[in-house]
């Protein structure tokens, strides 16, 4: 390791320059090496001159399989080129003293590894579980400083709390297991803060898609089977865009949870307790049953399920043939189903405010054949996707900025990268 000093020196001098353009693109190396200066003098300011290192973890992108992950289905998804970063130093107990731009300071002793109630749902509650899953599975943990930058913003579709929790595993991996866990591992490490320590019951596609990078294709049952997959928008002449709608994730708790709630009821007609492999001649044939004892809405969100499932494999051997028109398509037949079977637009709570389906509407009507848009996520508020042909990019961000604001529409690149140690 190198002191904060020597690492803000180098920088300058560009010697990490060619390293940042592959983690975040030569466009924006040289505004991220700006940024680590920073990070360095901070962590500075805050701890004196130390050896430090830095992580960086990516945020992520689903790009089919929307809500199949919980029903042990498959799903695409891909690392993207927002991160959150830290620079880091070990110390000599079991305490993590963590400072975050924007959010100010924390400390969290690592010798209680027992979930704390007043800690759910905060940044103290992942460090400590991950530090805790870490334990369970027999790997070393330990204290450590450091001043962390994100550009994974809460709220904004590419699942701020899966990159922190890989960052925090990437560090232990790093300063006390030699870098040795594997990237998989470190996903189901963050899953399992996520659901026990921070309170939500999250599937696993998040985490897996920070942690290991790229476009992936995950098939979830069992041990996962992770499948990486080149996918790079700009070789076809599209731009990947998420565009926040600005929508209110408050008091959407219940609409979320009900969807794997719903789908679980029809696997228990077939005596699962997921939806797993059902295939759709299986749930149609029992179709009148099925509504009689779940409900239409439960047998629309299933059948959604089962076909969603089979289309990631089709857009996954699209990909894989170049086929980048049939995988647009196969993008807008799973925004489709989204909208009309699984029915997690917007919430019926508030029809007066459909921030996602305006969304949606408005981009088709400016797009026409120079892109596809598609819910983006876990649905009812956030964030749209789209793939925008790059000559139309420039009329399809004013729209979108129109009605959301500026810096509403931000184009994003597919990160090779996941959970890494930078310097």
């Amino acid at each position: 390791m190198k002191t904060t000093e020597k690492l803000a020196f180098e920088l300058k001098d560009e010697m990490y320059l060619m390293q940042f353009e592959e983690l975040y693109g030569s466009g924006d190396a040289p505004r991220q090496t700006a940024r680590y200066i920073r990070m360095m003098k901070g962590y500075e300011e805050l701890f004196g001159l130390q050896e430090v290192c830095a992580y960086s973890a990516p945020g992520r992108t689903e790009i089919a399989g929307n809500h199949t992950d919980h029903q042990q289905g498959q799903v695409i998804a891909a690392a993207v080129s927002r991160d959150v970063a830290a620079v880091v130093a070990p110390r000599d107990d079991l305490k993590v003293w963590l400072y975050s731009e924007g959010y100010g300071a924390m400390e969290i002793d690592l010798h209680e590894l027992e979930p704390v109630e007043e800690e759910k749902e905060t940044t103290a509650s992942l460090i400590r579980g991950v530090a805790a899953g870490m334990q369970k599975r027999q790997h070393l943990i330990g204290g450590f400083n450091a001043y962390v930058s994100s550009e994974v913003i809460s709220g904004s579709g590419l699942s701020s709390s899966a990159a922190f929790e890989t960052l925090i595993g990437t560090i232990f991996s790093g300063l006390y297991n030699d870098d040795l866990i594997s990237a998989e591992e470190i996903a189901l490490i963050g899953q399992y803060a996520e659901n026990i320590y921070f309170g939500k019951p999250c599937g696993l596609m998040d985490q897996m898609a920070c942690s290991v990078g790229s476009a992936c294709r995950i098939e979830f049952g069992g041990t996962p089977k992770v499948t990486r997959l080149e996918m790079d928008p700009s070789a076809y002449g599209y731009v990947l865009c998420i565009t926040d709608t600005k929508g209110s994730h408050a008091d959407l708790t219940g609409e979320y949870a009900a969807v794997p709630m719903e789908m679980k009821s029809v696997a228990m007609q077939f005596g699962r307790s997921v939806l797993g492999d059902l295939t759709q001649a299986e749930l149609l044939e029992r179709a009148p049953e099925i509504r009689e004892a779940c409900g239409d809405r439960a047998f629309l969100r299933a059948l959604h399920y089962v076909r969603e499932n089979g289309r990631v494999g089709d857009m996954a051997d699209a990909l894989a043939n170049g086929d980048f028109p049939g995988f647009l398509k196969l993008v807008q037949a799973s925004g489709d189903s989204s909208y009309k079977y699984l029915q997690n637009v917007y919430t019926t709570q508030d029809v007066e405010h459909q921030n996602v389906s305006v969304a949606l509407a408005v981009s088709e009507a400016v797009l026409g054949e120079d892109g596809v848009a598609r819910v983006h996520g876990g649905g009812f508020a956030g964030t749209i996707q789209a793939y925008v042909r790059k000559e139309a990019l420039m009329r399809y961000q004013e729209a979108m900025e129109g009605l959301f604001g500026e810096g509403a529409c931000q184009v994003y690149r597919i990160r090779k990268f996941g959970g890494v140690r930078v310097l």
